[in-house]
């Protein structure tokens, strides 16, 4: 089974969205901007490192690239069993299994990043990676310490995140290095998130929340509270609220994802840091990873040609390399053209039918195979139209 997973704060970098300007999916970069009010796509090429690192423009940028991404990974008929995402990510897989609207999602971002941008202003606070050293005994050097430190991230074995007041995580970490760390150093952060310290963010975020509208996911998302899976769309305002005081248990999430038998795990987002993570944590897994258009073949090859149980080489069941999507721009009733019938031969660009009164064209060419929505259907964005299988 496929897991989509998306990437947190940390792994933005300056003009991340230059190479998805001519995408089809770059459509979502303004619509995102009318949600928040600001300017992503500047944010996306033209902010400069340090201030793209504040967390108010980190956040964003990193959840818009990751749903451009999405956007193109679900253009070419990639399907996830489940989704799971790391802190900030976590908003991204909840976009993805349908939960919030992408509008939405981008204000509760918004949101999300200046009242943490606050909270860590009213209170200084810093972050620091324990290496070598195992969950309790890092939860230990905590304790020792005293005062106001405590982990915030179980990235994965030997890989474990503390954060706090600053004077107290350079003791817990001078404890942990006593214990055995191999290594114990700051991170180039301006808060401690997912401590304590973010109570002033989680109370405000939390009006957000509560005004926010949240619907069942179409398949399960895996938490970072608790690692679990949730089907229960009432039960995300509270675990994301949670989230923002709470340790992030990924290395928890990646091996339940593993017993569950999510056997290939795609990350959709800017960098690779989560596909790292899992090398470190589960054995046997296929890990790819979508950050630009170019990677999009690459998953192609790899949905397109698993290995059995047994180790042979087969066709996947649902995703061909020479197959590809149409979607929906937009969400309204599907009305079809004459050329969207099976069987015909399709060019880039011709128009398969309107939706709310916007066009759905093709970004390929290739045979028509099938329709996938009915005339009169009420259909969402991304949602697939029909499905052409490449001629050349």
């Amino acid at each position: 089974m496929i897991v989509f997973t998306y990437p947190g704060q940390g792994s933005q970098k300056p003009g991340m969205g230059t190479a998805w300007r001519e995408h089809p999916s770059w459509e979502l970069v303004e619509e995102a901007s009318e949600a928040a009010g600001r300017d992503v796509a500047a944010l996306l090429c033209d902010t400069d490192a340090e201030e793209l690192t504040r967390t108010r423009n980190a956040q964003l940028a990193t959840f818009v690239t990751s749903m451009v991404a999405l956007d193109a990974v679900t253009r070419l008929g990639a399907q996830a069993a489940a989704h799971a995402g790391h802190s900030l990510g976590e908003y991204s897989a909840l976009t993805a299994a349908g939960v919030l609207d992408f509008a939405d999602a981008v204000r509760l971002v918004t949101e999300r990043g200046d009242a943490m941008q606050a909270a860590a202003d009213e209170r200084e606070g810093t972050m620091a990676a324990v290496l070598g050293l195992d969950d309790e005994q890092v939860d230990i050097a905590c304790h020792r310490a005293g005062g106001e430190v405590w982990v915030a991230n179980f990235n994965a074995p030997g890989q474990v995140v503390i954060a706090g007041v600053p004077d107290d995580v350079d003791r817990a970490a001078a404890i942990a290095r006593d214990l055995g760390a191999k290594r114990a150093m700051r991170l180039p952060v301006g808060g401690a998130f997912h401590t304590p310290l973010m109570a002033p963010a989680r109370d405000r975020l939390r009006k957000a929340l509560d005004q926010t509208e949240f619907r069942a996911p179409t398949n399960p998302v895996v938490a970072n509270v608790d690692a679990a899976f949730h089907t229960d769309a009432a039960e995300w305002p509270d675990l994301l609220a949670a989230q923002l005081c709470s340790p992030v248990r990924w290395r928890q999430t990646l091996t339940n994802l593993d017993e569950a038998g999510y056997t290939v795990h795609v990350e959709i987002g800017p960098g690779t840091v989560l596909t790292g993570l899992a090398k470190r944590t589960i054995r046997g897994a296929r890990l790819v990873s979508v950050s630009t258009p170019a990677d999009l073949d690459g998953l192609l090859d790899a949905l397109a040609h698993q290995p059995s149980a047994e180790g042979a080489v087969v066709e996947g069941e649902h995703l061909f390399a020479t197959e590809r999507l149409v979607v929906s721009p937009t969400a309204g009733i599907f009305e079809p053209t004459p050329a969207c019938r099976p069987g015909a031969d399709i060019a880039v660009g011709d128009v398969l039918g309107h939706v709310a009164g916007e066009e759905v064209r093709s970004s390929f060419a290739g045979r028509l195979m099938g329709v996938l929505a009915l005339e009169g259907e009420r259909v969402t964005p991304s949602q697939p139209i029909a499905w052409l299988r490449s001629t050349t």
